[in-house]
């Protein structure tokens, strides 16, 4: 079952973490690098993730996910968590084929199913959202192992970059960035394929477990 209501948008962070900069070999962004995936690829814990057909190279990344309090515009740093109603495991699932041979990533980070989340912690107990283990785990073997004290760009500075030209409101979902380890840039790739079972473990928040499917 989702474990938050289906947010108006979900804002994503493209290359946030140093280690994941670092094994595809490219420069730190100057400031965060924003992409979005559309509400119809929400799933809550142990929902399916269906690999469609057209889809030949799924991949998985583990995210710390920040769910939206309340309506903000233009907030500052300083201000920005107090906004956080919480945060959640994510999975930002991708369709390596289809980001790379459009040049952008809209169609590959948006196929239905392709946002697993939860569970859904209070920000209030997560004193220190920049200092989470966070782990993805397919079929018991741990291919990212990493911590958000690795992230480029922190959750304010996220948070207060978004709204500078983009009003968020209650119930937004704003994915952070992955860590070193997707499957695409291991040797050999490790993509996903039906049969596979996905955890995405953040300390402090738990896990989130999906299978994986064919469409």
């Amino acid at each position: 079952m989702l474990p938050i209501e289906r947010p108006g948008k979900i804002v994503c962070v493209g290359l946030n973490y140093r280690d994941h900069a670092e094994e595809q070999g490219v420069e730190l962004p100057a400031e965060p690098l924003l992409f979005a995936k559309w509400p119809n690829t929400l799933i809550g814990p142990g929902e399916p993730i269906v690999i469609p057909s057209v889809v030949t190279k799924p991949d998985y990344e583990a995210e710390l996910g920040v769910v939206i309090g309340a309506r903000i515009k233009g907030v500052s740093r300083e201000n920005a968590l107090e906004a956080v109603r919480g945060y959640v495991c994510a999975n930002d699932v991708s369709a390596r084929d289809l980001q790379f041979a459009d040049g952008q990533w809209t169609r590959g980070k948006s196929v239905d199913t392709f946002c697993p989340v939860g569970p859904l912690v209070p920000a209030s107990e997560i004193p220190d959202p920049h200092a989470l283990r966070i782990r993805a785990i397919v079929n018991g073997e741990v291919l990212q192992d990493s911590t958000t004290a690795n992230l480029i760009f922190g959750i304010d500075e996220v948070i207060a970059h978004i709204t500078k030209t983009t009003t968020l409101e209650p119930g937004d979902l704003i994915l952070t960035g992955t860590p070193a380890g997707v499957g695409v840039f291991r040797d050999p790739q490790r993509l996903l394929r039906p049969g596979d079972e996905v955890t995405i473990e953040i300390e402090g928040l738990g896990e989130l477990t999906n299978p994986v499917v064919a469409g």
